[in-house]
């Protein structure tokens, strides 16, 4: 028999068959499970969840747009669960946030955390709740780089660049930052980080000075955050839902929904994700300007 001449072939295929019908299993189940709003009639309040980093603003811009534009949706709960991630997302969503809500409230509500772009997408919405333990603020941008050059040394691999500009090549893993470029790259970060300031500013209609002197990256309590006005009130996410149900005018017991996802690709998922890690760790590592909150780095 196959298994008793080649046992340990036997074990790996054995094992990845196993894996890959758990993965397609997954992949079936999320594709047909799901949360919807087809079966819920009358009023509701939508609720569109922000969860992870942010890297991707087409989903929640999506969610907005269809519960703006649902007659049955009389208020959005942002429902936000994340550290931050890119600038241009997070100005994405910004942006539409501020647009949705000359039509239609959106209440942010915070989880464990909703920092730097987690905290700049919330403070777009017409009122933001939180726990008195949700990490929140880290009003800031981050941008690194990996300097692989003792390493490349140490093995012999060198590398070859021929460019167009002096500052074609920055960031470059392979050598050592120059004060110039660093010089020019502090520059970059302050210009994004008053961008960070003035949308701040705008959405949460507080004085530009009072956000500068917050916006040095530091984190606050759910808690803290009120006391500074950063937070409108303190509550969980049902709160919130009640919060922007009495904002809108409805009485008595306050439905909620969550968009309806037709599929969800957990092998997709899976693999999409797979290839990101890869290209950004290793293609390009971690060379880039985030409004993120990143413990220790």
């Amino acid at each position: 028999m196959f298994s008793r001449r080649h046992p340990h072939l036997f074990f790996i295929l054995t094992f990845f068959a196993i894996f890959f019908g758990g993965i397609i299993t997954l992949s079936v189940i999320f594709s047909i499970g799901g949360k919807s709003h087809e079966f819920i009639s009358g009023d509701k309040i939508g609720i569109i969840e922000l969860t992870g980093v942010i890297t991707n603003s087409k989903e929640i811009i999506s969610d907005l747009k269809t519960f703006s534009d649902d007659n049955s949706i009389k208020a959005i709960v942002l429902r936000i669960d994340s550290p931050g991630g890119g600038v241009a997302p997070s100005q994405e969503i910004f942006r539409e946030i501020r647009k949705t809500i000359k039509t239609k409230k959106v209440i942010a509500s915070m989880g464990s955390v909703a920092a730097s772009g987690g905290y700049y997408v919330a403070s777009a919405t017409s009122g933001i709740i939180a726990n008195p333990g949700t990490i929140t603020g880290s009003i800031g941008v981050i941008m690194g780089y990996t300097d692989f050059q003792e390493i490349f040394n140490k093995i012999g691999l060198k590398s070859i660049i021929i460019k167009s500009g002096d500052y074609k090549d920055l960031g470059s893993p392979a050598r050592k930052m120059t004060e110039k470029e660093k010089e020019f790259l502090q520059q970059f970060v302050d210009k994004i980080h008053i961008q960070f300031v003035k949308d701040v500013s705008s959405g949460r209609n507080m004085d530009i000075e009072k956000i500068k002197s917050l916006a040095d990256g530091r984190i606050f309590t759910g808690e803290e955050a009120k006391e500074l006005e950063l937070v409108d009130r303190l509550g969980n996410l049902q709160d919130a839902i009640e919060w922007a149900g009495k904002m809108v005018g409805i009485e008595g017991k306050i439905n909620f929904t969550y968009p309806k996802r037709v599929k969800y690709s957990f092998l997709k998922e899976l693999v999409e994700s797979s290839i990101y890690n890869l290209s950004n760790h290793l293609i390009n590592p971690s060379f880039t300007a985030d409004y993120i909150y990143r413990p220790g780095k």
